[in-house]
């Protein structure tokens, strides 16, 4: 399995992506500190999706129901969160502080999502902070629904001096699979999978003791998810431009015409 490894040589920030399990950033040091939790089991064992690092969840993130979708008379089927995690991407671009890579449709993707594409992904170093970029094209003769996400995994020891800011007031809890008035996180619960509905920002900030993550989006992504388990050193705070289920419903799903493309960026801060 090869790693790649990008830094910003003024701070000594660095990154390390794994092309082939899903063009993952598998560590990320800002501010001289390691910012991401990651299972190396679950990294070597491609039969198993990564617990770890900043996967990225394309074309559907969260769950489908029932595992399927049907739109503009099409329909298909995915596991949760889509496949670009599970597929190895190609790096198109390496240079200081930086590294392009890229996923294009094929027979296998358009057997489970029936359209064409392109993405690109950006990902630029600074000395505190990690941009990507993603740009997704729309490379076939018909509208393209999609969504996307990431789910970092932020290396967290002490999730009871933990707080995540929000200006949320109801949630739909997946644990308990209803709606719910959002009055907080615990984040030392047995598990915690809370999807805000109405955070009301573009960004939101993880602090801990002498230490903050700050994930910044574009408007387009108007779900956030905060998951954590018992036991585990990590809280995942998830930026999503929809919900799931978003390929059947429709709701916030993103539509590019044909040979259009659009780009989302996320920007991780950490001081």
């Amino acid at each position: 399995m090869n790693a790649v490894e990008f830094r910003h040589a003024p701070s000594g920030s660095r990154a390390t992506v794994v092309p082939e399990r899903g063009g993952i950033v598998t560590r990320l040091l800002l501010a001289g500190r390691e910012r991401l939790y990651l299972d190396e089991a679950t990294l070597a064992d491609s039969t198993k999706n990564v617990r770890g690092g900043i996967p990225l969840l394309f074309p559907s993130p969260g769950k489908l129901e029932g595992g399927r979708f049907t739109r503009g008379g099409k329909t298909g089927a995915m596991k949760q969160h889509g496949f670009a995690r599970d597929l190895p991407w190609t790096v198109t671009a390496s240079f200081d502080a930086g590294l392009t890579l890229s996923l294009t449709s094929t027979e296998a993707t358009r057997a489970v999502y029936p359209w064409d594409f392109a993405l690109t992904l950006d990902l630029r170093l600074a000395a505190t902070s990690l941009t990507m970029a993603l740009t997704v094209k729309n490379t076939g003769t018909e509208t393209m629904p999609f969504g996307f996400g990431i789910h970092p995994y932020f290396l967290v020891r002490d999730k009871g001096r933990a707080s995540i800011s929000t200006a949320a007031k109801q949630a739909f809890d997946n644990v308990e699979k209803k709606h719910v008035p959002f009055r907080g996180f615990d984040l030392t619960a047995h598990e915690v999978d809370l999807h805000l509905l109405d955070h009301g920002s573009a960004e939101s900030t993880l602090s801990l003791p002498g230490e903050r993550i700050t994930v910044k989006t574009r408007p387009q992504f108007s779900r956030w998810v905060v998951w954590t388990l018992a036991g585990k050193d990590f809280v995942c705070l998830e930026p999503w431009t929809c919900p799931g289920d978003a390929l059947n419903t429709g709701e916030s799903l993103r539509e590019l015409r044909a040979g259009a493309g659009e780009m989302l960026e996320i920007v991780v801060d950490a001081v």
